[in-house]
């Protein structure tokens, strides 16, 4: 049966699989005030450092950023290190995230959930691969939780010598900074890493809000009361507070670090277009406001600075959301459990090692996916093997409903293959009743359908009726909007953005 749409749970997918209650995969809570737990994050202020590098495409020069490289706080990430990776092409950003909030107001901690003191904890670690062509971002997702293994290094606490010791990748920053997490990223990756930025709350959200907003789309509704997340199904321009909830919600449904990557992916993705199609960066005065509103906020190696920006800017003009792609370090093991550490995650050593081989010869994750040489797929909601439809000839020119149905069989859509003749009068517009209950799935089909009519009919049930009419010209490919959760996949830039519609 296609799925229904309204008048389900919150965290269900409007025209999505019924949810699944009981185990530890259900995402049903009690009703009650937010817990307050610490909530990793993955890209939220890594965001912003990526905005640093695509902001910068705008090639504007110095007169613009004189000045601004003095506004970034600067750490020694790279000081006396020995025995690193050899360099490769292009250009390898490391992006750690804190959660640090010291500018945020009062008001905005409350209204978006930020309460409670920050951990100054690395909840997000990215390799932001930048070609040598300057036309390719390659960004590599380093789970929190990996089990890692640390090289000797200085405590930078109590100042004690350590040997190298298994831990969690996020625990490096608190054990030896920004140093002992580079040193151990290498070890880990044999990539070698030419730039450090550290980044916060206040620098996303600033630059979100400078920028105008940023476009999302769902085809569910969002709602998470642990960050105060509500989004109904549909497209919004989301401002820095909410775009802030939007990239840490994890709990609206039972895969909440998968399907919070994917929004991620989504956001990054969208940042990316609205920075580079906008027209905003070519405007001298709103460049320096994103510039001054990013650097606010962030730390950055010693070697990163305007000259950087401006070399990478110059060769990125045409930097788009198809030249970006996402993956995530491919996962062998969940729940590893390591005495004295507790449950790590485990890469996939042969598949983790060809995504960063790519990285060390400026090579694409993925190979290119061929263009198609007619209009792209239309983006929708719901996918059509999850949508049951029975055809209905609503002419009198004989074979039409056999035509549709096998025109939409072919899309994907599951037809019955059973096509008949409509009762009534002949159709000149085809026609798509549905039950109210399943209106995602029915525009779904109706997308497929070029000039068609969406006609709710209470009772209908699950099964959507196509009256074909004589104005039938064809049916257009449409797929599912959410890209595949499966770590290790990767995506491109312009596959998770909102689409033009």
């Amino acid at each position: 049966m296609p799925p229904r749409s309204p008048r389900v749970p919150a965290s269900s997918p409007r025209g999505g699989p019924p949810p699944q209650h009981g185990g530890s995969g259900s995402s049903r809570r009690p009703p009650g005030p937010p817990v307050r737990r610490r909530r990793p994050r993955w890209a939220l202020r890594a965001v912003t450092a990526l905005s640093v590098v695509v902001l910068a495409s705008a090639g504007i020069g110095h007169a613009v950023l004189a000045g601004l490289d003095a506004d970034i706080s600067r750490v020694d990430a790279f000081k006396d290190m020995k025995n690193r990776p050899r360099a490769g092409d292009g250009m390898n950003i490391l992006l750690v995230g804190t959660d640090g909030r010291d500018r945020i107001s009062e008001r905005e901690r409350q209204e978006y959930r930020l309460g409670g003191a920050p951990c100054h904890c690395t909840d997000t670690i990215m390799i932001v691969h930048i070609s040598e062509d300057r036309e390719r971002a390659s960004v590599v997702s380093l789970p929190r939780d990996s089990y890692a293994e640390t090289p000797d290094h200085t405590d930078r606490t109590t100042g004690e010598h350590h040997e190298g010791h298994p831990l969690k990748l996020n625990a490096a920053y608190a054990e030896g900074g920004p140093q002992l997490t580079v040193r151990t990223v290498e070890n880990m990756t044999r990539v070698k890493i030419d730039h450090y930025l550290e980044v916060d709350f206040t620098s996303f959200m600033k630059t979100v809000d400078v920028l105008g907003g940023v476009r999302i789309c769902t085809a569910q509704p969002l709602r998470d009361s642990y960050t105060g997340l509500d989004l109904p199904a549909g497209t919004h321009r989301l401002m820095g507070g909410q775009a802030l909830q939007y990239v840490r919600a994890r709990h609206l449904d039972g895969a909440s670090d998968l399907s919070r990557m994917k929004r991620q992916q989504r956001f990054l993705a969208a940042l990316i277009d609205r920075a580079t199609s906008s027209g905003l960066l070519l405007n001298p005065l709103r460049f320096r406001d994103v510039i001054q509103a990013v650097l606010g906020s962030v730390r950055a190696d010693k070697g990163f600075g305007t000259d950087e920006l401006l070399t990478l800017g110059r060769a990125m003009r045409n930097f788009s959301p198809s030249s970006s792609e996402f993956t995530t370090v491919p996962v062998a093991e969940t729940g590893h459990d390591v005495k004295g550490i507790g449950s790590t995650l485990k890469w996939d050593p042969v598949e983790s090692e060809r995504i960063f081989d790519a990285l060390r010869e400026d090579r694409r994750l993925a190979a290119p996916k061929p263009r198609p040489e007619g209009p792209a797929p239309v983006r929708v909601p719901v996918d059509p093997e999850q949508v049951r439809v029975q055809v209905e000839n609503g002419t009198r020119t004989p074979g039409l409903g056999k035509r549709v149905d096998d025109a939409l069989a072919a899309a994907g859509f599951r037809t019955t293959r059973a096509p008949r003749n409509a009762t009534g009068h002949a159709a000149g517009r085809t026609v798509v009743v549905f039950d109210p209950r399943w209106d995602l799935s029915a525009k779904s089909l109706a997308a497929a359908l070029p000039g068609s009519e969406l006609r709710p009919v209470e009772g209908q049930g699950p099964t959507l009726k196509v009256i074909a009419g004589a104005g039938f010209e064809g049916v257009v490919e449409v797929k599912p909007a959410d890209p595949p959760q499966e770590t290790g996949t990767v995506v491109r830039g312009d596959e998770v953005a909102c689409g033009k519609r």
